[in-house]
């Protein structure tokens, strides 16, 4: 009866072939075996088909796929070709499941879930069929080999003795295999939940196809694996998938499930005139100000446009911006808002992050079979096409620090460790914040001396704002009233929830709440973030163009006297360029108009302002970002250096301290600047003191 039965199913195999694959067959069997080896069938075209056929798929996967894989042995090909180890492999099923809602109940169906390849093994041949040839009379005997341990024969079929046996790998039969990692998608989470994974075994054609870092769907069937070793073997097993399709996805965003309602309220939104203002209404209304660096942070959440140049080449269209400021600012729950807010996104702070955890790393470990290395992804890979916060960028060590060049600036990373060569993409905004050398900020210091930071990292930053603690009665006030408010908010919400007798009613909460909460909900701004970065694109018009232009141009003329520096580099416009994209891509505009290019002036002459003015001389000095020192400052160190080298040759025992500052005061430098410079020169070890009071150059 069975056997009857097998044969209706492959008849109605081959029927839904003729119906809807012919061509695809053709081209399979053009193709077979070098190219291509399997048949990929959409599940929605088997439901169409037959309904009760497309769910028994599901429920028995591999008793199916036997016969799906026999009818298309079977199948009547034009070209004389056997089609003998061709798979059929069913992709696009009607439901995915989230890893981290797999249970018992699964085990055996075809299951799809999606996610991002954490950690992905070599390809390794595995042993389908082990051939044993017998040593005392050459008989081969022929093992199927499964998952677990390796099986050996007990006797000879031909003698029937137990061995010795030896394999014979040219009569064995192998297959492509590798193991992947998934884990759950930074933008299917909710704050604060771990994402999961399952280990996912891959064989034949479609193995070498990911590496770590690459957004995927894989389609399998669900298997359990039992937990412990061979003398202590546990009642409780792991979850692996023997997977049948990994599709990479290149959509972004691909979890975030955005309604027809919700585009339409989208749609609303970005028509509102107040549109910029209920964003940074959005942006962690529990702390009071910082205005424009919120509307910085929106325009970071947006990004530009990136662009595919016809060279090859490409431009980055993301954002990085550095907050630098006192302790107690608030930056560090700016940072964790952003990570709520961004449909992609990870957060990490430097003091706990090496290099490896935030580029990639190569690991040994025994993910795979036996000892091997294998490549996992950290934290910038982990955050692709989203945004990676981190904080406390001050307290990484410089080699760490080092290691995020690449990945701001090309946006990918190469790793060379243990043989595995490698680069992996890490096309992310950067949001960092820090806080200056002394703990706070010193007014009358360049701003690059007090953030240990490397000058070329900072450079990287599209824009860097300085967040700083002036004591002003009016201000104080304004925030005073803020923080009680929102604290006493937060107070009538727990005693509502907490208490069951509360007194506390639904309107007063909802009252006190007010300045609290978002002018657009989080759930909304997210989706509104990820559906501007899927569709809108938009092209600058003249009137933008010329307006950044000028900009920049009456900058750097600014600049152009003998002695003022160069205030801004070519690196700050494509900031520009980005940021007014940006700017339109929130009003999801195809467009930047010159409404655009005029709110980004505003906010990188701010930044500007914040950052690159010289203490001493007011005016705009980029070579404090770009270099760390500032012009004054180096055309001091020069004339320091040059009245030192002048005295050593009248004194004998080097030049006098006293005779030092003398001089300096005579060409208009302050003794107590002179007194810094001096210090700091020791320190670097280009000044020493070869009698007391005396100082002489290196």
């Amino acid at each position: 009866m069975a056997r009857a039965e097998d044969a209706e199913l492959i008849d109605r195999f081959e029927e839904f072939y003729r119906s809807y694959y012919r061509n695809e067959i053709g081209e399979l069997a053009q193709k077979y075996p070098n190219e291509q080896r399997s048949l990929y069938v959409d599940w929605n075209d088997l439901y169409r088909f037959d309904p009760d056929m497309a769910d028994d798929f599901i429920a028995q996967p591999g008793q199916m796929r036997d016969y799906a894989e026999e009818a298309l042995r079977l199948y009547d090909l034009p070209v004389d070709v056997k089609l003998g180890s061709a798979h059929v492999r069913v992709r696009n099923l009607s439901e995915r499941t989230d890893i981290r809602d797999i249970r018992a109940d699964h085990v055996g169906n075809l299951v799809a879930v999606q996610g991002i390849v954490r950690k992905a093994t070599d390809v390794r041949p595995k042993m389908r069929q082990a051939a044993f040839e017998c040593q005392r009379c050459g008989t081969m005997t022929r093992i199927p080999q499964s998952d677990g341990e390796f099986q050996e024969p007990h006797e000879c079929q031909g003698c029937e003795r137990q061995g010795p046996f030896q394999i014979n790998f040219d009569q064995s039969e192998f297959v492509d295999a590798q193991k992947i990692r998934v884990q759950e998608s930074p933008e299917g989470l909710r704050g604060g939940e771990t994402p999961q994974a399952i280990d996912v075994n891959i064989e034949d054609d479609i193995t070498g196809k990911v590496t770590a870092g690459d957004h995927v769907t894989v389609a399998g069937i669900l298997r359990l694996e039992q937990q412990g070793n061979q003398q202590e073997k546990s009642p409780i097993f792991d979850f692996y998938m023997e997977g049948t399709t990994v599709t990479i996805e290149d959509e972004q965003f691909e979890e975030m499930d955005i309604t027809e309602a919700d585009k339409k309220r989208i749609i609303e939104l970005s028509n509102d005139a107040d549109i910029y203002e209920k964003m940074v209404g959005s942006m962690a209304p529990s702390i009071y100000g910082y205005e424009e660096q919120k509307e910085a942070i929106i325009l970071q959440l947006f990004s530009g446009v990136r662009k595919n140049l016809p060279d090859g080449s490409r431009i980055r269209g993301d954002l990085h911006i550095l907050l630098i400021g006192d302790p107690g600012t608030g930056k560090s729950q700016i940072l964790q808002y952003v990570k709520k807010l961004s449909p992609r996104s990870v957060y990490t702070s430097g003091k706990g992050s090496s290099s490896a955890g935030l580029t990639a790393a190569a690991v040994r470990d025994d993910f795979g079979e036996g000892q091997q290395w294998s490549l996992e992804a950290g934290a910038l890979v982990l955050a692709d096409q989203g945004v990676a916060a981190v904080d406390e960028l001050d307290k990484m060590r410089s080699e760490d620090q080092s290691a995020m060049h690449q990945a701001l600036e090309q946006q990918e990373i190469s790793i060379s460790k243990a043989g595995i060569n490698a680069t992996l993409k890490s096309r992310c905004s950067l949001l960092g914040a820090a806080n200056p050398i002394h703990g706070r900020f010193d007014e009358y210091e360049a701003m690059a001396e007090q953030i240990d930071l490397d000058p070329p990292l900072i450079s990287r930053f599209d824009l860097i704002f300085t967040v700083t603690d002036k004591p002003n009665e009016e201000e104080d006030r304004a925030l005073a009233e803020h923080i009680i408010e929102t604290n006493y908010a937060g107070e009538l919400f727990t005693h509502r929830e907490s208490v069951p007798t509360s007194n506390v009613s639904e309107e007063e909460v909802e009252n006190v709440g007010r300045n609290v909460k978002p002018a657009i909900e989080t759930e909304l701004l997210r989706k509104y973030v990820a559906h501007a970065k899927r569709s809108c694109f938009p092209t600058m018009t003249e009137e933008a163009k010329t307006a950044i232009r000028e900009f920049y141009v009456d900058l750097r003329l600014d600049g152009q006297g003998s002695d003022n520096p160069i205030p801004i580099t070519a690196r700050k416009l494509e900031a520009l360029v980005r940021l007014a994209e940006a700017s339109a891509r929130v009003r999801l505009s195809d467009t930047v108009e010159k409404e655009d290019a005029e709110r980004v002036i505003d906010i990188v002459r701010s930044s500007l302002e914040d950052v690159g003015v010289d203490p001493e001389t007011g005016e705009f000095d980029a070579d404090i970002i770009e270099s760390g020192t500032s012009k004054s400052q180096r055309d001091r160190i020069k004339n320091i250096k040059g009245i030192i080298e002048e005295l050593e040759g009248e004194y004998e025992d080097g030049a006098p301290i006293e005779e030092i500052y003398a001089r300096a005061e005579e060409v208009g430098m302050d003794r107590e600047k002179a007194e810094h410079e001096i210090d700091k020169l020791r320190t670097k070890g280009e000044l020493y003191e070869p009698v007391t009071d005396h100082l002489r150059t290196v």
